[in-house]
């Protein structure tokens, strides 16, 4: 390729690229760490309540037994445990005593789907309300507890969003083991 066609080729993509990220972009608005962590954090609140509505009530106790899963959680209690995680966590963040129990799995007696979904969608809602509240003047404060260990606020919300991940992709084993194909596969 001789020096005139490569200019030509360098300008035909840096037009192209230009062109399409200005005429793909909204007006420009200021990314803050909240912007940037909230709409992953709100994908995982509908994966997991996607995988917690796709199980049939009566798979919620089911556990794998087999091999190296002994001792595990039940589909029911690790939806509780992420519940509780993300009150625990987000609580921490506010400076506030995570909720009794967490350590044992979550609060009694939610049991039932409907009962352990409430609860799901009220943990998720606590986070995101704050997660909210974060700026970058606080992002950076001190925080942490029982749970979380000692942190910032940011930091915490980075565990939160890795700690409901991580049991989102134990859930979605739970499900295929027991037939169902997860919703984000479907």
């Amino acid at each position: 390729m001789g020096c005139k066609s490569g200019f030509v080729v360098m300008f035909t993509l840096a037009a192209t690229i230009g062109h399409t990220s200005a005429g793909a972009q909204a007006p420009v608005k200021e990314q803050t760490m909240v912007s940037a962590v909230l709409p992953i954090w709100q994908m995982i609140e509908r994966s997991m309540i996607g995988v917690a509505e796709a199980m049939p009530e009566d798979k919620w106790s089911f556990a794998p037994r087999d091999g190296a899963f002994t001792n595990v959680r039940t589909f029911g209690e690790q939806i509780k445990h992420v519940a509780c995680g993300n009150f625990a966590f987000f609580q921490e963040i506010e400076q506030k005593t995570p909720p009794a129990g967490c350590e044992k799995g979550g609060p009694d007696p939610a049991r039932t789907k409907a009962e352990l979904l409430k609860y799901l969608r009220e943990s998720f809602a606590y986070a995101t309300q704050v997660m909210k509240a974060m700026t970058p003047a606080n992002a950076l404060d001190p925080a942490g507890g029982p749970y979380g260990g000692q942190s910032t606020r940011l930091g915490l919300t980075t565990l939160a969003v890795w700690h409901a991940s991580d049991h989102y992709g134990q859930m979605v084993v739970y499900l295929r083991m027991n037939g169902v194909v997860p919703p984000g596969s479907q």
